[in-house]
């Protein structure tokens, strides 16, 4: 099992402190928000990407992909019905894939649930077309970066644009290139957003799925709330997954040391239980 961490938590410490920390913790990878190296993905220059690469290839991380695409951005939507800002979205988005690809990541984690939802008087067949075609308009670059985009289910009290996988794998279908769109599972959304248990929601999307954020509905970390990570690292096995697992957290007040060193500490000993 890789473990990864989400870098946003960190807020105003340089890359290379979070980098070396988070290795000493003992996790394998890091996980990027665009929005913490600059306003805009654009705007992150030629020597920034090497500097990231290289603070992580220095901590012995391996950088995981994107995450939170749209956040903290102004002018971009992706359900929407005008044309001129969808059509600036999708640049946005090949310039992620740029971003992505450059520093070395493979995962880009489509969240984002305000920059996604349906206005109130959009419907979801309205929109589901403009979608599809987004993203196949958007699959020549994924590959040519060798990124793959996974879609998020999100909670309903989060979204209302894909709020269940099999939302989000139904998508993934319709767009039709499995090896450029596919989903991510996150433990927050499920519990928010499924009938199905996190085992059984796993075990249903074999296959379906290439990343799993780790957290607990407290929105702290793994470990840090009533969440049982036993059966979620057994059902992961029994798919044989082999992506990552990225901490996510959006609570961070028990510290943002004590959420690294505890989630990482008790990942591994829920999946060496697991593993009995």
């Amino acid at each position: 099992m890789k473990f990864s961490m989400c870098n946003e938590m960190y807020e105003h410490w340089p890359f290379e402190k979070i980098c070396d920390f988070i290795a000493e913790a003992g996790f394998d990878g890091i996980e990027i928000a665009p929005f913490t190296l600059a306003s805009d993905a654009g705007k992150v220059g030629p020597e920034q990407r090497r500097q990231i690469v290289q603070a992580a290839k220095n901590a012995g991380l391996e950088i995981t992909g994107l995450h939170w695409l749209l956040a903290k951005t102004e002018g971009y939507h992706l359900t929407t019905p005008d044309d001129a800002v969808r059509e600036r979205t999708f640049a946005y988005f090949q310039e992620l894939i740029r971003l992505c690809a450059d520093v070395g990541g493979k995962v880009m984690v489509l969240g984002s649930p305000l920059q996604r939802n349906l206005a109130p008087d959009v419907s979801l067949d309205a929109v589901l077309k403009n979608v599809v075609d987004f993203f196949q308009r958007l699959v020549p670059d994924l590959e040519r970066a060798g990124v793959v985009l996974a879609l998020e289910p999100l909670a309903p009290s989060e979204t209302n644009f894909l709020t269940k996988a099999d939302e989000a794998v139904d998508l993934a279908k319709r767009i039709g290139a499995p090896e450029q769109v596919a989903i991510i599972l996150d433990c927050k959304a499920m519990c928010g957003g499924e009938t199905l248990t996190i085992p059984e929601v796993i075990r249903k999307h074999r296959g379906e799925f290439v990343h799993f954020h780790a957290n607990d509905p407290n929105l702290q970390g793994p470990g840090f709330g009533d969440l049982d990570f036993v059966p979620i690292f057994q059902a992961l096995e029994d798919v044989n997954y082999t992506g990552w697992v990225s901490v996510e957290t959006f609570d961070y007040s028990p510290g943002v040391e004590h959420l690294t060193l505890e989630s990482i500490q008790y990942m591994k000993k829920a999946y060496m239980e697991s593993k009995k």
